[in-house]
């Protein structure tokens, strides 16, 4: 069994957390932090069950940058 350490990050958005893992397309969502990190870890257990070799991009020291955008 292998083993790697994954960076997440959690927001609220409207009533709901969201979880989204950084290092792989994979995310969930939950009532509270606890349960949509709980919901992201079971998504991740699923992802990779059906992976024979995972691309893991690595993820170092992340940060939020706030990006003004203009739009139409």
């Amino acid at each position: 069994m292998s083993r790697v350490i994954l960076k997440n990050i959690v927001w609220k958005e409207d009533k709901y957390y969201v979880a989204r893992c950084l290092n792989v397309e994979v995310s969930s969502f939950g009532e509270t932090r606890k349960e949509a990190l709980e919901n992201l870890n079971e998504a991740l257990e699923l992802y990779f069950e059906d992976v024979k070799l995972p691309k893991v991009s690595q993820v170092s020291y992340p940060k939020l940058a706030d990006l003004p955008l203009n739009y139409a």
